[in-house]
């Protein structure tokens, strides 16, 4: 009986998607939760999981086209029964490519991408386990009763290496040049940051500030800890964790500077969810960090490498990449000094956190050397006025310059 694979719908905003690559093609066999397709919303990219097992038989709709929710796109023939009517190429008005179905078991276990990375890490022959789920499908559970009676537990992901400065860069391939210019259609995502960032531009009155910020504290903290923090937590200990606390604290002060605009009412949001700028090979996109006011450093370190690690992978969901009340943006990662960065809509502010590097200045009437950066805030100069917005980043610069967090204490905890 053939299972008809259709376009999810990723939000309750959201009514089409995009078909921007299939990791299979037309004959090739795939088991149930492993990637098939990749699209492409208003909202995220994301890879869609094969609801069923067996042999794609037709691809219903092509790469870069962009359909309906709930559009059937291709048919995966799992048994020797003849396939129910679908979607087909005349009535979808659309191109197809077809196999004559025919019936395949692959024999495989029955499981998910996040069991079988489990089962990889903690080196388990997954054919040992009998799976509890529906139709002996092993899950996350079936893993941890295992490693309970081999005498092991479930130990933390290993550390994901951060990536390079090209990689963070989303660095494009070579252009190949046939004559004088290259026309290149945009890919969906490049579409939707031109329409954002414009539509932006047109909504909020821009206006940026930039400070100066001593980082030496919290660079010594960070290199002091950073091998120890590594080894109890196997996560990365990098910058953003100091910059997103600080960012929480400044934001419990100055509430304005977490708001947005609704017509003509000022909202407020209790809750502080920071959106953290991701560069991707092909674009931008931004997860949120949802409650930060309520993690702590450790949790705020563990969920940004999750999230960071993910959007990469392609693998967030769209409840993930809104709700925003605030973003950073790191072009310093890159070596970038500053930039003037676009508001992130219906945000009310945004914040640019330029390179640290080691500079000359001026301490006590005599010349020293210290970890300096540039941080740039732009706001919406409609709700924000000049003076809120330096006293949120003279606040910002005084949790970072006098860092006093124990990072391996809250570790520990």
């Amino acid at each position: 009986m053939a299972t008809k694979v259709i376009m999810p719908q990723m939000g309750e905003s959201i009514a089409e998607g995009t078909v921007v690559r299939w990791f299979k093609k037309v004959g090739d066999s795939v088991e149930r939760d492993e990637t098939l397709f990749e699209i492409s919303t208003d909202k995220v990219d994301t890879e869609v999981p094969s609801p069923a097992s067996g042999i794609l038989t037709q691809i219903l709709v092509q790469e870069n086209q962009t359909v309906d929710v709930n559009t059937v796109v291709a048919l995966i023939d799992g048994a020797a029964e003849t396939a129910e009517p679908a979607l087909s190429a005349e009535s979808a008005g659309r191109p197809t490519t077809s196999l004559p179905r025919r019936s395949e078991k692959t024999g495989k276990v029955r499981t998910s991408p996040l069991v079988r990375r489990l089962a990889r890490e903690h080196g388990i022959d997954l054919s040992l386990i009998r799976g509890t789920g529906e139709g002996g499908r092993i899950g996350k559970k079936d893993i941890e009763v295992y490693l309970a009676r081999q005498g092991g537990a479930p130990r933390p992901s290993a550390p994901v290496a951060a990536p390079s400065a090209k990689a963070a860069a989303g660095r494009p391939a070579p252009l190949a040049f046939e004559g004088p210019t290259k026309a290149v259609p945009m890919t969906p995502m490049r579409h939707q940051i031109a329409q954002h960032m414009v539509t932006s531009r047109r909504t909020s009155a821009h206006v940026t500030t930039v400070f100066e910020v001593e980082m030496t504290r919290m660079v010594e903290t960070q290199s002091r800890f950073a091998s120890e923090f590594e080894r109890r937590n196997h996560l990365k200990l990098t910058f953003t964790p100091f910059i997103i606390r600080a960012v929480v604290e400044a934001l419990r002060e100055f509430p304005i500077l977490n708001a947005s605009v609704d017509g003509e009412n000022i909202v407020y949001h209790r809750d502080i969810h920071i959106g953290v700028a991701v560069a991707l090979e092909e674009g931008l996109i931004v997860p949120v960090l949802k409650n930060a006011q309520d993690r702590s450093f450790l949790g705020i370190a563990g969920d940004l490498q999750d999230l960071a690690e993910r959007a990469r992978k392609k693998r967030l969901s769209v409840d993930e990449v809104q709700g925003g009340t605030f973003t950073v943006t790191n072009p310093g990662v890159i070596g970038g000094l500053f930039g003037t960065p676009i508001i992130n809509q219906p945000q009310a502010a945004i914040l640019g956190v330029g390179t640290i590097e080691k500079r000359p200045v001026i301490r006590d009437d005599s010349i020293a050397i210290r970890s300096m950066a540039y941080l740039a805030l732009s706001f919406d100069h409609r709700i924000v006025d000049g003076a809120a917005a330096d006293q949120f980043m003279a606040r910002l610069k005084q949790t970072l310059e006098n860092w006093q967090e124990p990072v391996v204490q809250a570790a520990e905890g």
